[in-house]
């Protein structure tokens, strides 16, 4: 570590203690060169989640944004926020035990409709009609003709 007052860069940790969050350790530092103090904190480098998008472009992962989209879907129906939470942590879960930390618009689309299709059939077709972007009528009509078929 380079030290601030003389830029030395042989120095001594005297103290060593994690901050209150426990995001970060704090390090207490003497200089070998001045025998000066000062503070270095450590933290973990947070590497953004990315959503690969219908046109190929790459957004960070919004939870919120998510989250929003699931509520406007589940309006004034009986779906606990508990579960729409518990859907946008799977698809988190799915993100952190991907290797390039990278998901498409598809895959979530697709994962967010299976679990809305179980949870309620309304608010499952409330989101199909703007995450499959309906052009007309017929092509709503047929996706609920397919959830009726499915059911019986």
């Amino acid at each position: 570590m380079k030290c601030p007052y003389c830029s030395a860069n042989d120095d001594r940790v005297v103290d060593s203690r994690e901050n209150r969050d426990g995001l970060a350790i704090r390090r207490r530092r003497e200089c070998l060169s001045c025998q000066r103090r000062f503070t270095s904190y450590e933290r973990l480098e947070d590497i953004p989640y990315m959503v690969v998008k219908r046109d190929g472009s790459r957004a960070e992962f919004d939870r919120s944004k998510l989250l929003a989209g699931l509520r406007k879907a589940c309006e004034k129906r009986p779906v606990s926020p508990r579960d729409l939470e518990t859907m946008v942590d799977e698809v988190e879960r799915r993100l952190s035990e991907s290797e390039d930390r990278e998901i498409s618009t598809t895959d979530i689309g697709a994962f967010v409709m299976s679990g809305l299709k179980d949870l309620d059939q309304v608010a499952y077709v409330r989101f199909a009609s703007v995450y499959r972007q309906f052009e007309d009528i017929e092509a709503f009509m047929d996706e609920v003709r397919n959830l009726v078929t499915q059911r019986s």
